[in-house]
């Protein structure tokens, strides 16, 4: 059995971010063996996510990354039991670590995300776990999107309580920040349920038509087709962002607004909206 000195504990400790009280033994365990060592520590913070799993993540914290030319960018969100672990070291580091995954391996989805490699050993829920088991409390990864966008740019923000922010992803002639940075905004406040009206179903459609008729009954066909038309384009401007009033002035819509500042033609392609906590 290797002698298990103060250097070992403290190589296993750099290597795992676990207590020392837990290396010692790992280390007693495995005879001093380094290697089995981690393995033991985690093989025990596997078995501590299993039984941390269920438990509510009511806080947590959502973080951005934004590529140096603006033409990329990757957010995440990640949830736990308490804000007190939200703000540990090791929570925090991990956050920076998977923004810096995402933007990397550039995951399509969350499940993509999690079955991904993790720094070379094992897959991102594994490393997951690991912070489960380190940390002693459910811990979830809620989301994670990444944009590119060569021809336009993309634009994060994250409110100040760190537990709503959005990411958009826009085709324009002229990037600019403080505007993607509004339209973040505006997604986080208003939560716009579509991008565009294509991606509203025609039962839904016909949904609202059955309301809105439902008040006609009685006026004439002719002044129905317009009312049908009127109440139809509000339905839209409530539920399509570009259609929506623009948060910083109702007289313009969000297409309009933007038009403005990035130039005529420009494009919302895809927007994604954060948050943990709720």
């Amino acid at each position: 059995m290797a002698e298990i000195t103060a250097a070992l504990v403290r190589e296993l400790r750099e290597k795992t971010g676990a207590g020392m009280m837990e290396c010692k033994k790992a280390l007693s365990a495995t005879s001093g063996d380094l290697e089995a060592a981690l393995d033991e520590l985690r093989k025990s913070g596997l078995k501590t996510a299993a039984k941390k799993e269920g438990r509510s993540t009511s806080e947590g914290r959502v973080f951005s990354k934004i590529a140096d030319d603006a033409k990329s960018g990757a957010m995440i969100a990640i949830s736990c039991e308490t804000d007190f672990v939200a703000n540990t070291e090791d929570f925090q580091g991990f956050l920076k670590d998977l923004a810096d995954h995402v933007m990397e391996h550039k995951p399509a989805n969350l499940d993509e995300c999690l079955n991904q490699s993790w720094k070379g050993d094992g897959t991102v829920a594994t490393g997951l776990k690991t912070l489960i088991g380190r940390l002693g409390e459910n811990i979830q990864i809620a989301n994670v999107a990444y944009y590119e966008n060569a021809a336009g740019g993309v634009g994060a923000y994250v409110h100040h309580d760190n537990q709503q922010g959005a990411l958009v992803n826009v085709t324009c002639e002229s990037p600019n920040d403080d505007l993607f940075k509004e339209l973040c905004m505006h997604v986080v406040v208003f939560n716009p349920p579509f991008l565009n009206r294509e991606q509203i179903t025609d039962t839904e459609v016909e949904r609202e038509k059955e309301v809105i008729r439902a008040g006609l009954a009685g006026k004439p066909p002719e002044i129905q087709d317009k009312i049908m038309v009127g109440r139809l384009e509000k339905f839209y401007g409530e539920k399509v962002i570009t259609e929506q009033p623009w948060i910083k002035d109702d007289k313009f819509t969000v297409q309009k607004s933007m038009e403005a500042v990035v130039g005529m033609g420009s494009k919302l392609e895809s927007f994604t909206r954060f948050q943990v906590g709720a």
